[in-house]
């Protein structure tokens, strides 16, 4: 790859990775539960997810969910159920104290669950899918390797992302800092379970003709 094609991608990548979405969502409501040392482990699920999409589109299944209206919308309500339940459970998420991100989340596997819960916000989202499959082909040179063109792309992608992931849980937590009445934290609980519905209830009417 060219390094003005790089460039080019570089710029594109944190258009794309500090476009809000389901998993700036995510970021800012583990930012807000947990902190941003605790919460921090959500961003790598979902760096995790980016790279699973990548190696989709590199192999060609992203144009099954183009092609394939069965295919689309089997991935497409998975991702949007999957987000109302994520809204659901944090709408119906007790007040903390302010000290929550003091501590570690109570979970018995507290890393594998932020790491899961990324994961599959951006693994069941399709129109990052069909996203990526639009965006990516534009800076491939196919008279050079292709892999280390999407590792290239990939590490880039994921390294913009995990910056402004950073950013949204870190803008979450410092939020949890300032408030000082349970109220005010079941508040934005509600709040983020909210947007989160909403962003099931848009992935839900999304259709690969868009």
């Amino acid at each position: 790859m060219a390094l003005s094609t790089w460039l080019a991608f570089f710029a594109a990548a944190w258009a794309i990775s500090f476009s809000p979405g389901p998993g700036a969502i995510c970021s800012m409501a583990s930012g807000l539960k947990y902190g941003f040392r605790h919460g921090a482990w959500t961003i790598f699920g979902l760096q995790a997810g980016i790279v699973c999409q990548l190696v989709i589109v590199a192999l060609g299944v992203g144009a099954l969910l183009a092609t394939s209206e069965l295919a689309f919308t089997i991935v497409k309500w998975i991702g949007a159920v999957y987000l109302v339940y994520l809204g659901v459970r944090q709408f119906r998420t007790d007040a903390a104290p302010v000290a929550v991100e003091m501590r570690p989340p109570q979970s018995a596997h507290p890393i594998r669950d932020q790491l899961v819960r990324g994961y599959l916000v951006n693994v069941t989202n399709p129109k990052g899918t069909m996203f990526l499959l639009a965006v990516v082909p534009q800076f491939l040179d196919l008279t050079r390797p292709l892999p280390l063109q999407y590792f290239l792309i990939g590490a880039t992608l994921c390294f913009t992302d995990l910056v402004a992931m950073s950013c949204y849980t870190s803008l979450a937590s410092r939020i949890l800092r300032m408030l000082r009445e349970p109220g005010h934290i079941r508040w934005l609980n509600r709040s983020f379970g909210s947007m989160f519905i909403l962003a099931g209830t848009v992935l839900a009417s999304f259709s690969h003709k868009h």
